[in-house]
């Protein structure tokens, strides 16, 4: 029984390598023109890199001042919603086939562990991309009087201001975890966002992580007081490093990164 399944497994896999070479001669015939890609996989675009493309030309309306600028900010929004989901259903779907040791090609002839390798290459460009132009848009929003403010801008008022806010409306919904050998590594939830920081304690010189996940409930960027003329806008990570004490007495932090 398993001397039949064997060779009916090896049949299957030469079946699906032919198939392309049998599609190629197809085309041959219909079109009666003999191309040297007819019978290689080369003449196929992959489907995971295309999509990446397909996102590369959304995001390229950013760039386009033709639309408004709020409208060109919505599009580096929707490129990076984009990618996101790309991540969870389609990345996620070839990482599942390299752990279960599937090497199916596929009919551009890429191995599930060379797409991902490509993808990683691709997708790493486009959110440089994506940082490049929003570091333009940002520019240009801030000369219309619309500006999003990083913590070494904010004056002492204003400063006294946002931590009566963070007491108020951030710091009773957050969670601190820490991250050790002992602890297995926190649960991040589907989209999901936090901050990760090193920090280093004042009073022994030790060394620790950390993690807070953003809550969702909460304004993702808070609004300082101001003239309606030139409003301004923090975001809810930096507000949260700026008041890190709070949530971490004696600790200072070394650095921080988002995931």
């Amino acid at each position: 029984m398993m001397a039949k399944r064997s060779v009916k497994s090896e049949r299957t896999v030469r079946a699906r390598k032919a198939a392309p070479q049998k599609v190629g001669k197809l085309v041959e015939k219909a079109v009666g023109v003999t191309s040297p890609l007819a019978n290689t996989p080369d003449r196929f675009f992959n489907r995971e890199l295309s999509w990446l493309k397909f996102n590369s030309r959304v995001l390229e309306e950013a760039e386009n001042r033709r639309h408004p600028l709020l409208e060109r900010l919505r599009f580096i929004s929707i490129s990076a919603s984009n990618l996101d989901e790309f991540y969870s259903v389609r990345v996620a779907g070839l990482r599942q086939q390299v752990r279960g040791g599937i090497t199916k090609i596929s009919v551009d002839g890429l191995s599930a562990q060379q797409q991902l390798q490509r993808i990683g290459v691709e997708a790493g460009l486009l959110m440089a991309e994506q940082q490049r132009i929003w570091t333009t848009i940002r520019a240009e929003m801030r000369h219309a009087g619309l500006a999003v403010v990083d913590a070494e801008e904010l004056s002492p008022v204003d400063r006294d201001w946002l931590r009566d806010r963070f007491m108020e409306r951030v710091f009773p919904v957050l969670t601190p975890l820490a991250i050790d050998p002992s602890h297995p590594f926190p649960f991040l939830p589907n989209q999901g966002f936090a901050v990760g920081f090193s920090l280093h304690r004042q009073s022994d010189g030790v060394k620790l992580r950390a993690l807070v996940p953003i809550p969702t409930h909460v304004e993702r960027f808070i609004e300082l007081p101001g003239e309606p003329t030139n409003r301004r806008f923090i975001a809810l990570e930096d507000v949260i490093t700026l008041f890190l004490d709070a949530l971490f007495p004696d600790c200072v932090s070394k650095g921080r990164c988002m995931l």
